[in-house]
C-alpha cells in the first residue's frame, strides 16, 4: 500500500481517512515515498495523540520510499517525527 496513494507522505493529505478506506492484513507492506526531510516513526497511541516521536517504538529514517512491513495483528500509529509536521497532518492509524 503506498500511504497516501499518489499524494506519498507529505503535507495537507487527510491519512486517516485513506486509512480507513483500505483493508490491511499481516504481511501486507506500507510504502512511504516522500520528495522532502521526513521520517516515519511507529509510536503508542498517546503518543500518536499528542504528535510525540520521541519515544517511538520503531524509527525509519532510510531514504525514500520507506517500506514497512506490517507484522502482528491489531493497531499500529505512525507519523512524521520531524518537529511540526506530524501538527501539520503527518500520522496515520494502521489497523491490521
Amino acid at each position: 500500500f503506498t500511504v497516501g496513494d499518489s499524494n506519498g507522505w507529505t503535507f495537507q493529505v487527510n491519512y486517516t481517512q485513506w486509512a480507513s478506506s483500505q483493508t490491511f492484513r499481516v504481511g501486507d507492506i506500507l510504502v512511504f515515498p516522500y520528495t522532502s526531510i521526513h521520517d516515519v516513526r511507529e509510536v503508542s497511541q498517546a503518543d500518536y495523540d499528542s504528535c510525540d516521536g520521541s519515544n517511538a517504538v520503531t524509527t525509519y529514517a532510510t531514504a525514500s520510499p520507506i517500506r514497512v512491513t506490517l507484522s502482528r495483528p491489531g493497531a499500529h500509529w505512525f507519523l512524521c517525527g520531524i518537529p511540526g509536521h506530524c501538527a501539520a497532518g503527518m500520522r496515520v492509524p494502521i489497523n491490521v
